[in-house]
């Protein structure tokens, strides 16, 4: 009887613990910055701190040049870099690693431009080289804009921007190259001046800490002059009325998002407070202990880290191949443990049997030692609970990366 009562008790009450890959933990220090009444939209304290937010923004993308901020999420950044530098028939080229390339794509066809995908699979980065081959192909310059995914969040694949600026000056080809650093930014190390990205976007619910409701697009003189044809652009997107406006309103086409703002500003001060170097390098850190222990996971079962190169893994999510047991695992963790781990997405059809073989770390933005050995030990703990064949030392490997950080 005592064990029968045992087998029903759940372990999830208590703090709930969100490792998915965006929208991220927000700190409390953030959540009590955007619990106040509504402020004075036309004078005083939030024109100020509104105004404060753009150069801590361009220190996070580490760009000298101009920062926007639009009401919205990732998709809405998308649309809006697109706007502001395509006129309808343009051919965009879209190096395809993981699955929201594919959307970028399906939102530059829906705006009546040209893509064309070259496709990398969902296990490693972009080939700069065979990029730069197709770019010497286009003898008249057809090509407006090369669309590369920092880090897809469905894959965990990191790819090179630099290399890929490199590719672009070496065929000497007048593409954009731009950016989306939405899973990235504020995790993995992003440079858009030094590695010549010329438009990068992100969102504030992923290493910016911040709930969901605002996109970002940085882009720099080359991109502004784009804007000079583009025909896509409409009285919203227009990033120019945007920048560095005259009159409040004009930052965000009508009302601020008030409370957002002072929720980013709260997570500015913490990003800076404790230094870009020092956020990259937490969450390199952090990224290594989740693969030390999946690393010991997956010498004995059917487990195994999507992406075998190190080299190429995001700092900021892990994609995870459990085949037809990845939902179940997450199911458990949830259900039994209180914790909330991401779902495979654009791995395999959702669906289809194959769907259910895959889930995802998110260890980006308010995360810590205790809080990625805590997702660990949900993980291993659901692994032995379903019975899944895994290697033994998990989380000793786990907790010894951390020691040697």
């Amino acid at each position: 009887m005592r064990d029968e009562i045992a087998s029903r008790v759940s372990l999830a009450k208590g703090p709930h613990a969100l490792s998915i890959p965006g929208p991220s933990m927000a700190p409390e220090r953030v959540l009590r910055a955007m619990h106040r009444p509504s402020p004075n939209i036309y004078q005083g304290p939030l024109i100020e701190m509104t105004h404060s937010l753009f150069p801590d923004l361009k220190r996070v993308a580490r760009t000298e040049h101009h920062a926007t901020i639009y009401i919205g999420n990732g998709h809405a950044a998308w649309e809006a870099c697109l706007a502001n530098t395509h006129s309808r028939g343009d051919l965009v080229l879209i190096p395809k690693t993981g699955s929201f390339a594919d959307g970028w794509a399906t939102m530059a066809e829906g705006l009546g431009l040209r893509t064309e995908i070259m496709d990398f699979g969902n296990r490693g980065p972009i080939d700069p080289a065979a990029v730069g081959e197709r770019l010497r192909a286009d003898k008249g310059h057809e090509i407006r804009s090369v669309l590369m995914v920092h880090v897809d969040t469905s894959s965990s694949v990191r790819s090179d921007a630099a290399a890929l600026r490199r590719e672009l000056d070496a065929a000497g080809h007048p593409a954009l190259l731009q950016a989306d650093c939405i899973a990235s930014m504020g995790c993995d190390r992003f440079e858009m001046d030094e590695w010549g990205v010329d438009v990068a976007v992100t969102g504030c619910q992923k290493g910016l800490m911040t709930p969901p409701g605002l996109a970002f697009v940085f882009y720099n003189d080359k991109a502004d002059r784009a804007r000079e044809r583009a025909d896509c652009v409409t009285g919203y997107w227009d990033w120019r009325p945007r920048t560095n406006p005259e009159v409040y309103f004009r930052y965000f086409n009508g009302t601020a998002p008030t409370h957002h703002l002072y929720g980013l500003r709260e997570a500015l001060d913490m990003i800076h407070e404790e230094g870009m170097e020092a956020v990259w390098a937490r969450h390199a850190a952090l990224a290594r202990a989740v693969w030390a222990a999946l690393e010991a996971w997956e010498r004995d079962g059917p487990l195994e880290m999507n992406v075998r190169d190190a080299a190429h893994r995001s700092h900021a999510v892990t994609s995870v191949r459990l085949p037809e047991r990845g939902t179940e695992l997450r199911t458990w963790c949830e259900e039994q443990f209180g914790l909330t781990l991401g779902i495979g997405v654009g791995m395999a059809p959702m669906g289809s049997p194959e769907w259910d073989g895959f889930f995802r770390i998110g260890h980006m933005g308010h995360v810590n030692g205790h809080v990625v050995m805590g997702t660990l030990g949900g993980i291993e703990a659901g692994l032995d609970a379903l019975g899944v064949p895994h290697g033994p030392g998990g989380l000793s490997a786990a907790a010894k990366a951390l020691a040697q950080a």
